[in-house]
């Protein structure tokens, strides 16, 4: 892998500078494709009918290990890359503000090292490199499972950019997006408001009735909102449409659509207090991501050998410079230990659609350190660095732990073998988050 980091450096940095919103990935993804099909990988492409989404396959039999690259990014996060001022850079709106252009190109880093050293040792088993697009915004890899994309898979890796090394042993919020509409009737506000029906007082009433039920909720639920559609901006007329997104978070599945049924009959009943009608439509959502200790344990093994990340003193020197641009309290501003891997428990306080690969396979999720500690998440900071050395520094660690573990697997059956025994005594029936009753994500129902 060494000899194409140069490479792989153009890569990410063209991923970079593209900065493609989710589902709309199109110069990213034909750049990954292109890049497989030139290092042997068979390609397909339009997976789940998402044009952004494809694989690439190498080899043929079992064991199949999977490898999972995202390279989406986030509106309105423009920034000059490895600059410690919010600066907006030329020609672009988005930003890697998740570091996935970097995800995307380890992975890839990964996946064509493994392919060389299982045509080297002529291996048997399959590898499966999966560019998956629309983490942040269109649930892609729901989509993809719904297409059974990763139905032949015996073991997934994938990993993340973060500000830690380690093997992710946690859990994550099952997670479910739903709008609800509300029509009324408009009246002037001042000559006949009796003729009229508010659609936006229909939404405050939900939004502070919601806020009474967090004193009933399990601590560890979350409830989110966002005022779409105010009904326009004039005060002297009654509002006749007003809109709210709501986001609810639970451990499982099961809980958040408990919630989201209460959330609901809240809706319902401001509806009836106001005298307006509402529609509700099922927007996004993620499943709670299931842990799989066996292939953790694999790729700490692999983590620990290669040790933590190394920076140059010019990366300290940008990195402690970041670091004053945010409150953070630390002694390491780049962290080069190891975390200590403490098994399976407990749940991240974030969602993402690697839970619902999770519930179809035995999932290992890795994190090295791209940015300098406390760097928040989402933020100009974090665009600056996924754009600068400091980023691709973790990211060839992440590449390496993920290419041995993948060997590791592809050499002891045994171990994937294990891995799917404990998938299948851990993991709970899969329930699609992105509508029920045969609904599809954006279509609605009246309450």
């Amino acid at each position: 892998m060494s000899r194409h980091q140069e490479k792989y450096r153009e890569i990410s940095r063209k991923i970079w500078e593209f900065a493609e919103l989710g589902m709309m990935e199109y110069q990213s993804a034909e750049l990954l494709e292109r890049i497989l099909e030139e290092e042997g990988f068979a390609v397909e492409t339009n997976l789940a009918g998402i044009p952004t989404a494809f694989c690439g396959r190498y080899g043929e039999g079992k064991p199949v290990v999977a490898i999972l690259g995202e390279f989406d990014a986030l509106e309105g996060l423009s920034q000059t890359a490895g600059t410690v001022k919010k600066e907006k850079r030329q020609n672009g709106k988005n930003g890697h503000g998740c570091g996935h252009n970097l995800l995307g190109t380890g992975s890839l880093a990964a996946a064509i090292a493994l392919k060389d050293y299982m045509k080297e040792k002529q291996m048997q088993g399959t590898l499966v490199y999966y560019g998956c697009p629309g983490e942040e915004k269109g649930c892609g890899k729901v989509h993809m499972v719904q297409a059974g994309c990763f139905q032949e898979s015996d073991a997934v890796l994938t990993w993340h950019p973060s500000d830690h090394n380690g093997i992710e042993g946690k859990s994550s919020l099952a997670d479910l997006n739903f709008l609800f509409q509300f029509q009324g009737k408009a009246a002037h506000a001042a000559s006949s408001p009796h003729l009229g029906r508010n659609a936006l007082h229909a939404v405050e009433l939900l939004n502070v009735g919601c806020n009474f039920m967090r004193e009933h909720m399990i601590p560890e639920a979350r409830i989110h909102y966002a005022i779409t559609d105010a009904g326009g901006s004039a005060p002297n007329i009654v509002q006749e449409t007003a809109a709210v997104l709501y986001e609810v978070r639970a451990p499982e599945m099961k809980t958040a659509m408990e919630l989201r049924e209460r959330i609901c009959r809240a809706a319902k009943g401001a509806a009836l207090m106001t005298d307006t009608e509402v529609q509700v439509s099922w927007e996004e959502g993620y499943s709670e991501y299931l842990p799989n200790d066996v292939l953790n344990r694999v790729g700490y093994k692999n983590l620990l050998c290669l040790g933590g990340p190394v920076f140059t003193k010019e990366e300290e020197k940008f990195a402690e410079a970041i670091r004053k641009t945010y409150a953070h309290e630390g002694k390491e501003t780049l962290r080069k230990d190891i975390e200590v891997y403490q098994g399976i428990g407990g749940c991240m306080p974030v969602s993402t659609d690697v839970g619902d690969v999770s519930r179809i396979a035995p999932v290992m999720q890795l994190y090295t350190v791209c940015c300098a500690q406390g760097t928040p998440g989402h933020s100009w900071q974090m665009v600056s660095q996924s754009g600068s050395s400091i980023g691709k520094t973790g990211m060839f660690l992440a590449a390496g732990v993920l290419a041995m573990t993948g060997a590791d697997l592809l050499e002891n059956p045994e171990l994937v073998k294990e891995a799917k025994e404990e998938h299948s005594r851990m993991t709970r029936p899969y329930i699609c988050p992105l509508g029920e009753n045969g609904e599809k994500a954006g279509e609605g129902r009246h309450l």
